[in-house]
């Protein structure tokens, strides 16, 4: 019995300190989809054509593959500690391709808390270009061919 105490202590101590557990595990934030606010959906107006709804929400997530004249937008945050909020928004053209219908799914005028992750990724635009340029002349690499 003493040894089955010590087998099992000694097996979950080694699985607490190689991290298969769940104390201190981090999570994010997982962002898919059209990003589609109450703003967005406010500048449309029925009778806008496909490329002023394009030009206003950007490209649908998806399109109906057996009727063109519906888009579909789509936007779904699954949130690490939380639930997962999704929004929709349904537009509907007509025969000459001009927007007919919006249906709304979820709550769109709720801020979204998307954070920027500043840790990773490129450099930040540098606002003057010739910051960028070294002050050192460069050298000529190409091999004199005069004779």
């Amino acid at each position: 019995m003493q040894k089955l105490t010590r087998i099992i202590t000694l097996s979950v101590s080694i699985a607490v300190i190689s991290g298969c557990s769940y104390v201190g595990v981090y999570k994010r934030d997982i962002p898919q989809g059209n990003l589609v606010t109450e703003e967005m959906v406010d500048q449309l107006q029925p009778g806008m054509t496909q490329e002023q709804v394009t030009y206003v929400m950007g490209r649908p997530l998806l399109e109906a593959p057996f009727d063109a004249r519906e888009w579909d937008y789509v936007f779904r945050l699954d949130k690490a500690y939380a639930g997962v909020e999704q929004r929709r928004v349904t537009l509907t053209f007509d025969d000459q391709g001009r927007l007919a219908n919006i249906d709304q799914e979820g709550d769109l005028s709720e801020d979204l808390p998307l954070e920027a992750d500043t840790t990773s990724g490129p450099a930040p635009d540098i606002t003057d270009p010739t910051e960028a340029i070294p002050n050192e002349p460069r050298q000529n690499t190409t091999p004199n061919t005069t004779n």
